[in-house]
C-alpha cells in the first residue's frame, strides 16, 4: 500500500519515519496518541512553530535541549523569560537559534496562561476544537494526507489564538500540532498505530 513500510518486525508503519529507529520511536509511541498535559501541549505547539520551514526529525534529534533551553516547556516559567534568556538561547547550538521563534516562544508562555486562566486548562481549550466524524476523511491514505495539510479547524483555531496574540501559529503549523497531540487520527490505512490510536481514542475522556 502507498505510504506504508513494513518493518522488520512485520508490521506496516507509516512512511515518513523512513526507518531510523528515533523517528520510528517517535511514530510508534507519540504520534497521533491524545494529549492532555498542559506541559505537553505547550512543547508540541511551540515545537511545531520551531519546526516551521525544517524538518520535523531536526526538532526531534534535538527536543531534550529544547527542554532544558525552556526550563521543561512549564509556560510559567517560560513567560518569566527576559532580555538575558533570549541573548542566551541565540546563542545555544543546542536549539534553533531563530530570534523570532524564542521571542514567540516566550510571548506564547505568557498567552498560555492568560488561555488556562480562562478557560482552567489548556487541554480544555484546545480539545474543544475536535473535529467531528463525520469530517474526518473515509480513507486516511497518502493521497489524502499530503492533499490536507490544513484543515478549516486548523484555520479556526490558528485564527483564534492569533486574536488571542499568539505567533507562530499557522493554519499549517495548527494542524500539525493536532495531528501531533492525538485531536485527530492520521495514521494511514495499513499502518498498525492507526487501529491502536482509535481504541485510545474511543476510551479517551476528553477534558
Amino acid at each position: 500500500m502507498a505510504g506504508i513500510i513494513v518493518g522488520d518486525d512485520g508490521r506496516g508503519r507509516c512512511f515518513w519515519h523512513g526507518g531510523l529507529e528515533d523517528y520510528r520511536r517517535y511514530h510508534d509511541e507519540e504520534w497521533g496518541r491524545p494529549v492532555t498535559d498542559d506541559i505537553r501541549l505547550f512543547e508540541k505547539i511551540c515545537l511545531e512553530g520551531f519546526q516551521s520551514g525544517l524538518s520535523w526529525l531536526t526538532i526531534l534529534r534535538k527536543r531534550e535541549n529544547f527542554r532544558a533551553a525552556f526550563a521543561g516547556f512549564d509556560f510559567h516559567k517560560v513567560a518569566e523569560f527576559g532580555e538575558s534568556d533570549i541573548e542566551r538561547l541565540v546563542t545555544d547550538a543546542g536549539i534553533i537559534r531563530h530570534r523570532g521563534k524564542i521571542v514567540s516562544t516566550i510571548n506564547n508562555a505568557k498567552r498560555a496562561i492568560e488561555l488556562k486562566d480562562e478557560f482552567g486548562s489548556l487541554a480544555k481549550f484546545f480539545w474543544s476544537f475536535e473535529p467531528g466524524v463525520d469530517t474526518r476523511p473515509l480513507v486516511m491514505d497518502l493521497d489524502t494526507l499530503r492533499a490536507n495539510p490544513t484543515t478549516p479547524v486548523s484555520v479556526t483555531l490558528s485564527k483564534n489564538l492569533k486574536k488571542r496574540g499568539w505567533t507562530f501559529v499557522g493554519p499549517t503549523t495548527i494542524y500539525a500540532f493536532m495531528q501531533a497531540m492525538g485531536m485527530v487520527n492520521d495514521h494511514l490505512d495499513g499502518c498498525f498505530c492507526q487501529r491502536e490510536v482509535d481504541a485510545m481514542r474511543l476510551k479517551f475522556v476528553r477534558p
